[in-house]
């Protein structure tokens, strides 16, 4: 099904939204409702990062035509930072700002208040810590995450000395900004910088965006670890999406994070040519990783294809064309399977027998036209 611009309109404006004030012992937490939830579905739950509040960390995204099929099946909460939404009131002096902890806290009143039993969460930054905190206290609410610049670590002493002579030389903004978006965005990408620098400065609380800042730059380590056979170690439990851009500041972080989760349950998403804000950047990219990987979990099974699926090579192999001339292998681990849509085929399913502690590489690369599965002792990368 091919939607026009009138068509996504009208099913956007048709989406009832609805504003709730959820009160916790960490402070009211600001959530908006997109969609009714459907019975025993889980709803995709988002957390946006320091700088932003949700409209402008995830409206690009979830206003793209490709994500409109996705919330015509899930209902959408987006849950801002205590403080960090439009209009919101200067907190008093004195106020203790809760820690990153303390706000994962607050969102098993968010389900209890709209009646949900799980969700699949979608966060970036400050909102992918939160998020992933969340699941490991309670992992029989999580369903999935796609996980956008995660660093599970601390802030360590030498980013936290930097930061604090950057402080002494630079405005919060400009410390915002180089946390969003890597050096060459800023350099090449005025309009956009000047864009969301704009939005720092006249539509943030600089009051209450100080003590978010301030929260995150002082969280803990997650300390999650690699679970090994036999073990029992702290990590995640769900299946997780973890995308970063090839340009985005994050990269080490998301990488080193990726080699402490479950690597049958975990994929890395780099995105080439994309930088701190994949959601913005290239949302119909993001919206068809997500849209497999909701997929993957067994939602959406009959979901229309997306451009990807529609320039796939009508070959017998698991190898799908992007635009002509990228390439994708698609795989899962274990005894687990994934259904993909295919021209006369609309679904695919994919085992890897007998190699749960094996991973495989997906390539959506351009440069390449080789139509070769690979396998490497790792989580499932993803380039595109």
């Amino acid at each position: 099904m091919v939607l026009d611009d009138s068509d996504v309109e009208m099913i956007v404006a048709e989406i009832e939204v609805s504003e709730h004030d959820v009160e916790t012992p960490h402070g009211r937490v600001r959530c908006t409702m997109k969609g009714v939830p459907k019975g025993d579905r889980p709803v995709i739950l988002t957390f946006h990062d320091i700088g932003l509040n949700h409209k402008t960390c995830w409206d690009t995204l979830f206003n793209h035509e490709d994500m409109t099929e996705i919330m015509q099946h899930f209902a959408v909460c987006h849950v801002d930072a205590p403080g960090q939404h439009e209009g919101a009131n200067t907190f008093s002096t004195g106020y203790e700002y809760p820690s990153m902890d303390q706000v994962s806290e607050t969102l098993p009143l968010v389900l209890k208040h709209f009646g949900l039993k799980s969700v699949i969460g979608m966060g970036i930054g400050a909102g992918a810590y939160i998020l992933t905190r969340f699941a490991l206290d309670y992992p029989k609410m999580i369903e999935g995450l796609l996980l956008i610049n995660i660093n599970p670590c601390a802030e360590g002493w030498m980013d936290w000395a930097a930061h604090k002579i950057s402080g002494w030389t630079h405005a919060m903004p400009e410390i915002i900004i180089s946390h969003l978006f890597g050096k060459e965005e800023i350099h090449n990408n005025q309009d956009m910088i000047g864009t969301y620098r704009h939005h720092i400065m006249n539509d943030m609380n600089q009051f209450n965006l100080h003590l978010f800042v301030k929260s995150y730059e002082s969280r803990r380590d997650l300390e999650i670890e690699r679970p090994i056979p036999g073990s029992s170690v702290r990590t995640l439990k769900c299946h997780s999406l973890l995308v970063v851009g090839d340009s985005s500041p994050a990269v080490e972080a998301v990488v080193e994070c990726n080699t402490k989760l479950d690597p049958t349950k975990t994929t890395l998403l780099k995105m080439a040519d994309c930088g701190g804000m994949p959601q913005v950047d290239q949302p119909g990219k993001l919206t068809e990783a997500f849209k497999y990987f909701i997929q993957g979990m067994g939602y959406m099974p009959s979901a229309g294809m997306t451009r990807l699926v529609r320039s796939r090579t009508a070959s017998g192999s698991s190898v799908t064309s992007f635009e002509g001339n990228r390439s994708r292998s698609h795989t899962s681990e274990g005894n687990r399977s994934r259904s993909h849509t295919n021209e006369g085929n609309r679904s695919r399913s994919h085992t890897a027998d007998n190699q749960r502690g094996r991973s495989h590489t997906d390539s959506m690369d351009g440069s390449t036209n080789s139509n070769v599965d690979q396998a490497v002792p790792k989580s499932t990368e993803v380039s595109c």
